[in-house]
């Protein structure tokens, strides 16, 4: 069995934490965060062996790129997130990470290669990363200004931290983390090949899918310091989010659940368009984001 069977996982979220699942754990601080949310009737947990016998994991090979696969777990578990393999030519990547690490998910990816790196994005989707670290004996992408939401302790030093605004994913050539932060400081985006892999770092809005005749005025993207709460993020923090995404190459965008890709050569315009209705529908007829260009 891989993993950690018996530490209690977070059945909201699915972060695991460093305690036997016997332990005295009452709460959990992701869960606590004002970005999250304690589900109506109170905290519960589970352990990996548990989600072992009681879920499995599912994937969905990309119609377009034959090389991305989505990893998502059935019946849905905490966010529902999935993770996204990237089979590039120097390596296989995982971007963000789920609960559910069972011997099948680990015998299919090592099948295809294993895994050279993970990424995640935010701490919402931190789960049991260390295990899928371990299992595939490779190092996880975390933004410095983030980890302290780290509900386990690193004794393997698996954990790399990204400090700058950008990062070329080492032995990645071609595979870059970008930190465009917002909804956590360190929020980061992962940028392959004209694709932005945007997790809840930018959220896909319903209106985002009609390409044809779209009407003035139609947002793509929303920027939320807390999604569930409905909680928007203030031109201040656009403004910065822009300053880094304008710098990435991308003609897609794939978001934190399966079926929410976005492809659209104008895509940046799209971003950069969703950024300037969203402030001036928080009151801002004024601000830098307003005068914003793309193409410069």
């Amino acid at each position: 069995m891989v993993g950690h069977p018996d530490l209690p996982i977070c059945t909201a979220c699915g972060t695991q934490f460093d305690l036997p699942s016997s332990g005295s754990l009452k709460s959990c601080r992701i869960c606590d965060d004002p970005r999250q949310f304690v589900p109506a009737a109170g905290q519960s947990w589970t352990t990996l062996s548990d989600l072992q016998s009681s879920h499995k994991n599912t994937w969905t090979q990309d119609t377009v790129d034959s090389r991305i696969w989505s990893i998502s777990t059935e019946p849905k578990f905490g966010i529902g997130q999935r993770c996204i393999l990237l089979q590039t030519s120097s390596g296989n990547v995982l971007w963000d990470c789920i609960a559910l690490l069972d011997d099948e998910t680990v015998e299919r990816i090592k099948g295809m290669g294993g895994l050279k790196v993970i990424v995640i994005s935010h701490p919402h989707y931190y789960t049991t990363h260390l295990d899928w670290a371990g299992a595939f004996g490779c190092p996880v992408y975390l933004a410095k200004e983030d980890v302290e939401w780290c509900c386990r302790e690193d004794r393997e030093g698996r954990r790399k931290l990204i400090e700058g605004d950008r990062e070329t994913v080492e032995g990645m050539g071609g595979v870059v983390a970008a930190k465009p932060g917002g909804h956590f400081p360190g929020s980061l985006v992962l940028a392959w090949e004209k694709k932005l892999f945007i997790a809840d770092t930018m959220v896909t809005t319903p209106s985002a899918y009609y390409h044809v005749d779209r009407q003035p005025g139609t947002i793509s993207y929303a920027f939320m310091w807390s999604i569930p709460n409905m909680i928007p993020l203030p031109p201040s923090e656009l403004i910065k989010m822009w300053q880094v995404l304008k710098t990435l190459n991308f003609e897609s965008t794939y978001a934190a659940f399966v079926g929410t890709e976005i492809r659209d050569k104008n895509v940046k315009g799209r971003v950069l368009e969703s950024m300037k209705i969203q402030a001036r529908n928080e009151g801002y007829n004024e601000h830098e984001i307003l005068n914003q260009k793309w193409p410069e």
